[in-house]
């Protein structure tokens, strides 16, 4: 179970900074939009590493 903590923690950890990064994004949308869609393409990329743990973990579930 070590592994599967372990995953859920970075998990969190990415939830996290995927939303400071898209509020980031909104924030910045109507001052700079450049900076607006460098956070937002910052967030897609934690999205999909998101999406990758997600399926570890669901993986890992459906085996126990």
């Amino acid at each position: 179970m070590n592994r599967i903590d372990t995953i859920k923690t970075n998990q969190n950890r990415l939830s996290q900074r995927y939303k400071e990064l898209i509020e980031q994004a909104y924030n910045f949308r109507q001052t700079d939009s450049a900076l607006s869609d460098i956070s937002e393409y910052k967030a897609i990329k934690l999205l999909h590493k998101l999406n990758r743990l997600r399926y570890l973990v669901r993986d890992t579930e459906i085996q126990v």
